[in-house]
């Protein structure tokens, strides 16, 4: 079940109180990479690769990215809430979803960050893969998820592939005024390693990455008076996607996340009516 509505006016107005002034401008490919490269620098990369792979593909950082660009994402989530979708399946997951495509219109310093030659690099020595962006059509690719009424949750779940190659999910805390958190299971697809249970409350400007297909997770419920928003980036190993796939992948991105009018109406209007 889907309905358009946005977060909690209470919520979102105490966050905003803590929210830096919206910026005109917006920092530039080279800038974003500079930042990035500056901050990346002072991280110890072989050792978090090694963690990596000793977790079974999973990686957790409290304090990744930059103050400012937290900043930024903070005022990007005011920027989408216009476009928030509500959604519900009962005994699985309750909450908001803004995808990509509003994401482009409403708050493009996203699409940029998502975009940056330097953290993807940096994700590729993590994680040992050549990675890709996700295609332009796909909902997911950035994301912001909204936790901001009581009860909303995701239940248990891995984030699974339906492209012919491996996705891995980069999250990014941005509002964190939640008791939610971050629950996980390493290892749950390797049978000659013991299960580890794990859990977090990311922080804004956290950082959790994981190939999706290997890391069972879930987002706890939200109490009353709290709220959590979350950022998703998905790169992949290989973009293509058989038609099978697509249409599966198309309904869960619906029915779950987007609407259907986000979805399809998207695609209807890739060559210019959107």
């Amino acid at each position: 079940m889907n309905q358009a509505a946005n977060p909690s006016t209470e919520t979102l107005d105490r966050s905003a109180a803590r929210a830096p002034a919206a910026r005109v401008a917006t920092p530039s490919a080279r800038e974003i990479d500079a930042t990035l490269n500056a901050r990346l620098r002072e991280l110890k990369t072989a050792q978090l690769h090694e963690s990596f792979d000793k977790q079974g593909s999973f990686l957790y950082l409290e304090d990744f990215l930059p103050r400012d660009y937290t900043e930024r994402l903070i005022d990007a989530v005011h920027a989408v809430t216009p476009a928030v979708n509500r959604n519900y399946l009962p005994g699985h997951k309750q909450g908001g979803s803004v995808s990509r495509h509003a994401i482009d219109k409403l708050a493009p310093f996203i699409a940029d960050l998502y975009r940056s030659e330097a953290l993807i690099k940096w994700l590729e020595t993590i994680s040992g893969d050549k990675l890709q962006l996700s295609p332009a059509d796909d909902p997911h690719a950035y994301a912001l998820y909204f936790y901001t009424r009581p009860g909303d949750h995701i239940g248990w779940h891995y984030d699974t592939s339906y492209y012919e190659g491996r996705r891995y999910t980069m999250l990014l805390g941005v509002i964190d005024d939640s008791s939610c958190r971050l629950d996980y299971e390493l290892h749950t697809h390797n049978p000659e390693v013991p299960d580890e249970p794990g859990s977090v409350q990311y922080p804004p400007g956290a950082l959790v990455f994981f190939d999706g297909d290997k890391l069972r997770h879930r987002i706890t419920p939200l109490k009353a008076n709290e709220m959590r928003v979350s950022l998703t980036f998905e790169y992949v190993t290989n973009p293509n996607m058989r038609p099978w796939q697509r249409f599966i992948s198309n309904m869960k991105d619906s029915i779950a996340y987007f609407g259907f009018g986000q979805v399809f109406r998207r695609k209807a209007g890739k060559n210019g009516s959107v």
